[in-house]
């Protein structure tokens, strides 16, 4: 196929990212203390959401047993499968909670059993990627996380990879455009 010569045209967001300058007071309050990020313009168009939405993202982002770095991982890997949006996002909050090069590499390429993941890394990447590929986990692959985290902490990691890969596949839906990475800390506090 030969050069046309037409321009690429980027796809346009289906929606329109509602800011606090031309929202309803009560979503107007609630943008102006979040990051200037279109995820968050997005849902706003969903203003009885919002609010509740935030909630769960905060919870996830802050109050799991699971530790950071596996949390993480998760969000990572549904980025890295469904919406690089999420990968973006993330790969700055994952070194701050101890991803090394090596393992943001491995994952970035789709090595999930690399040597620089530990058993329950690798067991929670390959649950994380069949979650994301159809949801049907094969018993081996469910038996290998269940041996290393506890019921808890399982549930933890299935809802942290259903609400992002919920996010991801609404992203990918609406055409969302890219931003640059938030600040470190900017969404905790937030929240």
């Amino acid at each position: 196929m030969g050069d046309t010569g037409a321009a690429y045209a980027a796809p346009v967001a289906r929606v329109s990212y509602v800011t606090a300058a031309d929202a309803p007071s009560e979503t107007a309050s609630v943008l102006a203390k979040l990051p200037d990020l279109n995820v968050f313009a997005m849902v706003a168009n969903a203003p009885t959401v919002l609010r509740p939405w935030l909630r769960l993202g905060g919870t996830l982002l802050n109050d799991l047993a699971i530790d950071p770095l596996l949390r993480e991982l998760v969000i990572m890997q549904v980025g890295r499968l469904a919406a690089r949006y999420e990968w973006d996002q993330h790969v700055g909050i994952a070194r701050a909670a101890g991803a090394t090069e090596e393992q943001i590499a491995a994952l970035d390429r789709g090595d999930d059993d690399a040597a620089c993941f530990d058993d329950t890394q690798r067991a929670t990447l390959g649950v994380v990627a069949d979650l994301v590929r159809d949801g049907d986990v094969p018993d081996d692959r469910y038996a290998a996380l269940a041996a290393r985290l506890d019921d808890r902490r399982v549930v933890e990691v299935m809802v942290l990879a259903g609400h992002y890969l919920g996010l991801a596949r609404m992203m990918t839906a609406l055409r969302i455009d890219p931003d640059d990475a938030a600040a470190l800390g900017a969404i905790r506090a937030s929240t």
